[in-house]
Order: C-alpha cells, then structure tokens, then sequence
C-alpha cells in the first residue's frame, strides 16, 4: 500500500513529455497483457508515438534516470511492434500463452513502478540557458524563476521585487559600460544577500577571478579574529612575513586598518569564498578576508601587541602570499582523508572525528567502522562519548540517520523533504525521501558532547540538531552551525551571461511538524546553536590561538564530568 502511495504521488514530479510516455506505454502494455477482443488501429501508431515523444523530450534536455527509465521501455515496446504499422491485423484470435503474456505485462510495469517510486529524487530540473541575454535581462529572469522555486524565499523573508528594483539598475549599468567587473560583483552580491551556503558559482575559481585578485590578491601576512567585545586580534602570523618583520605578534590587537577603525573594517568587509549563511559564519570569515588588499597597496595599520600599552604604526606593503592566509584558515578536506575516526582519549573519554558523512577512498564504509568504535567504546567501559563534527561540510543524510540509529533510544523522524513541483507550481513533500531513525545495536546512551564551528554544514548539521532534544547530550561550541541544511538533489542550476554557472537548493528539509529545520533566515539565525556556547573573549582567544590547545574539546570533558 505505501509503494502504491509513493506511486501515485510520484505523477507530481513528472513532465509533460514523462506524462504522455506514461500513458502510451501504460496503453500499449495492457492492450498486448490483457486478452480484448476488439481491434483499435489507432493502438498500432502508439509505440511509434512514443518514440517521437521521447525524442522531443530528449531534445528538451531532459536524460534524468526517470526519463531513461521511459525512453527504454518505450524503445522495447517500439521495437516489439513495428510490423503492425504496415501489416495490421484485424482480427483478433484467441491470444495464446496468456499466463505468459501477463508475467511480461507486469515485467514490463514493473520499471514504470519503481521509477515512480523515486521520482521525486530523479526529477527533470532543467538548466536556465540566460547567457546570450544582456546582464539585466538574464537577472529579472533569474530573479522570476527563484521568486517560484527557491526553497527558502519565505523563511528568509526574500522580497523579490525589492531585489529587483535595487540590483536591476547595477545589472543594467554594467551593460551599458560594459564593466565586467561591476557586473561579476553586482552578480555577487546578489547571489550573497540570500545567506545560503548552498548557493554557488560552480566555475568559479576566486582565487584566480581578476576581479577578486585585483582587490584582494595580496596579504602582509596575517589574519584575524574579533572577540565578543570587539577587540580585532591577529590570530595568524606567517613567520618571515612583513607584519612579522614590522614587528607584529601573534595575539597583537588591530586597532586601525588602512584608515578605518579595525571594528569598522571589520565590519564592512564583503569577499568570502561562498555565502555566508549565519552570524558565525560571516564573523569568521570577515576576519580572514578584512586583512587583504591589492598587490602593491600601501596599508597603514595601527595595532598594539599582547601585554604592551605602546600602540604602534607601520605601513605595509601588501604582496603576492599566494593566498597563504586565506589558506592555512580554510580547512581542506582531502581524498586520503577517512570520513570518520576515532580513540579513547587519557582521561577516558571516548573520541570520534567525523570528517564527512561518505564513504571515502580509505573508507568505503564508514558505518561499519563505527560500529567497530562504539563496540571497542563499551567493551574499554569509556566514561562518555565526544563525537567531533567541527569542520564537516556534509555528504550523506542517509548515513548520518544510520550513525544516529545507534545513539538513541527510540524511534524518530529526522526529516521531510520538499521540492518544488512543476505540476502544482508549489512545494510537495517526496514521501520516498521521509527519513526515519531507527535504534540499531550497539546502542550507546550515556553521557555525550558533539562539537561545532560555523563549518559544521549540511548533513553535518543533523547530528547537532537532533541532539538538541537528548537529555544525555550537550553541544559545544564558540558559534552554531552553518545554517545551510537545504537539500541538493537535482539544484536549481542557471547559465548567466559571461559563462557562469550558479547552483541553488532544490529542496527543503522539513521537521515532525513540517516546518523548515536547520535552514538560517532573514536575521542570519539558523543550523544548530550550541546549549554550551563557548564566549570569545581574551582567555579563549589565547588558550587556542597562542597556546594551541582545543578549548571546544576541553570544554565539552569538562561539561561531562559535571553530568550525573
């Protein structure tokens, strides 16, 4: 009965083309499958129809598993019966070997069914081609098409119109001047003004964009950090750079920067890599990009060092780091790295780092690996669990549901997902997709702590919101998650003028209640926020920037100790 359901609720995510080809092969199979003994010549045409169907809806563009799954069954029953459009045969004789017959029907449906069945998934999203219009025309449409299909236009209290008015004459200025500069720009802060970090230019390098590297390609050697009380500090000093031969130290406090105030700096500062969804995540990455400038500026900077009253004032000259700044803060995951790890720690703390949620070249199963821990965990008797999910960027909500299985006690809903159907032109939940958690064996259900940082994202995000709900459990850490727990199955994708490529959620993940889970919103609140919120102040500051140790880490053993 709940095949049949997702069966029939699957006909909201098909096309047109996928509509027609579904009643001619439904037509033609239960004409050849169940014995009628009237003859329809118009029935002899339908298979070559269907082929004619298929290659308009190729044609459009459309080669999803879904519609494969129609143009093959469609080619076979075309293939089957050609010799009946020029040979019909008009009278019908007793069809022989019906038993037969009707297992190649079912065989025949049997296809249809189960691309039904993950419809939903496997949805014809079709690529905007806007590239050979001017910069103003390919902005209203982009606008107008995300006005219908962006999952979180709502939440984040999007005015499209407003949107419009205010970026519209930018997009059209830059047509006009033909400033590509203006227009990549325009283009980004537009994109950016939607707080997603699911939101990209997918062929686009920064580091090597003109623009970017025009304006920020140099560094003196340095990044940043503001703490809660607005107090700019170095937190990263490349040895043998200019700031360290000027004479600036590790923990220095910036008080100006190129004739700004350092808060105000700080604040205005706009570049990042991607879309910065929360608070944490801007606060971040403000501090890694605020101390970039163009190759060859000058850059007057006040600052004064840990423990010194005397401020001083030098002038740098920015030069070519080859982003070595932007880089030693940014981590980058790579091939060799395991999804998850784990040890018991001295203190007796069980400890597992999961990197990302998929399987890995070193790790083509990262569920069973953490069976194995959490069976040497019980077996070794460790006084509580840590799981460190602190920089994960997301991968595979099926496996983090299965992880999660082992952590909890009873049955639980960790998600909906909703898409935009083109059919009822709003968003429907994909019952396929409903994601349950399921308690399995081994089960852990003491006393545990997950960390986070503003990188935590995506799928990354399930364990820390779940757990909010875990009487057993604390999350830790300085900020909340990244906020971007949208769904990226078949994206929205758009070709812009100038060659670029944008991407967008497709999907919406949606709590018991059917409400948008995890997602930030228009004040840039969102993703999981830690019950242990670290503060960033001078104490913290210097326990995990100068003396290197893991505050979150120390913090969450020391929150555990405390639980009964």
């Amino acid at each position: 009965m709940v095949m049949l359901q997702q069966a029939v609720d699957a006909f909201k995510w098909l096309t047109v083309y996928e509509w027609i080809l579904l009643a001619i092969d439904l037509i033609v199979l239960i004409w050849y499958t169940v014995p009628i003994p009237k003859y329809y010549r118009w029935i002899d045409f339908l298979p070559g129809a269907g082929v004619v169907v298929a290659v308009l809806s190729m044609l459009d563009g459309d080669f999803t598993l879904l519609a494969i799954a129609f143009y093959t069954l469609t080619a076979v029953l075309f293939l089957c019966t050609p010799t009946k459009i020029w040979k019909p045969v008009y009278r019908i004789p007793v069809p022989k070997y019906r038993v037969l017959r009707a297992v190649l029907g079912l065989c025949g449906l049997a296809p249809l069914v189960l691309a039904l069945m993950f419809a939903g998934e496997n949805r014809y999203n079709p690529v905007s081609s806007f590239g050979q219009m001017s910069y103003s025309q390919a902005f209203i449409q982009l606008n107008d098409r995300l006005a219908r299909e962006y999952p979180f236009g709502e939440r984040k209290k999007i005015d499209w119109e407003e949107l419009e008015q205010t970026y519209e004459p930018l997009f059209r200025q830059a047509e006009q001047d033909k400033n590509k500069a203006l227009y990549y720009k325009t283009l980004r802060a537009y994109l950016f003004s939607f707080r997603d970090g699911h939101i990209k230019i997918t062929n686009e390098n920064l580091y090597d964009h003109p623009v970017f590297k025009a304006e920020a390609g140099g560094g003196v050697g340095i990044s940043t950090l503001q703490l809660d009380s607005g107090a700019v500090l170095v937190n990263l000093l490349l040895p043998g750079s200019t700031a360290e031969r000027s004479g600036i130290k590790l923990g220095a406090e910036i008080l100006s920067w190129d004739g700004k105030e350092a808060k105000a700096a700080y604040r205005d500062t706009a570049w990042s890599e991607n879309p910065m969804a929360t608070d944490g995540d801007k606060w971040y990455n403000q501090g890694r990009f605020m101390v970039r400038a163009p190759v060859g500026k000058e850059v007057r900077i006040a600052y004064r060092n840990k423990g010194e009253a005397e401020i001083r004032e030098v002038t740098l000259t920015a030069y070519d780091d080859q982003y070595e700044t932007l880089l030693k803060t940014k981590v980058k995951l790579k091939r060799e790295d395991a999804p998850l790890e784990g040890e018991i720690l001295s203190n007796g703390y069980g400890y597992v780092k999961i990197r990302y949620l998929l399987p890995g070249a070193a790790m083509p199963d990262p569920g069973q690996v953490w069976v194995e821990l959490l069976e040497r965990f019980q077996k070794e008797g460790i006084k509580g669990l840590i799981i460190d999910v602190r920089d994960n960027p997301g991968g595979s909500d099926d496996l983090l549901a299965a992880l999660a299985g082992h952590l909890t006690k009873e049955p639980a809903l960790y998600e909906y997902v909703s898409y935009y159907s083109r059919i009822t032109r709003k968003f429907e939940i994909n019952r396929q997709e409903t994601r349950k958690i399921q308690p399995a064996q081994p089960s852990y259900q003491g006393k545990l702590a997950i960390l986070v940082n503003h990188r935590t994202a995506s799928s990354g995000e399930g364990l820390p919101l779940l757990a909010k709900g875990w009487s057993n459990a604390h999350v830790v850490g300085f900020t909340g998650t990244n906020g971007s727990f949208g769904v990226v199955t078949s994206p929205i994708e758009i070709e812009m003028p100038e060659g670029y490529l944008l991407q967008f959620p497709d999907g919406r993940s949606l709590d018991a209640n059917q409400q948008i889970q995890g997602d930030s919103d228009d004040r840039g609140e969102g993703g999981s926020m830690p019950d242990l919120n670290i503060p960033f102040n001078q104490q913290t500051f210097e326990a995990k920037y100068i003396r290197g140790e893991d505050v979150e880490l120390n913090v969450a053993v020391q929150a555990l100790e405390a639980m009964k």
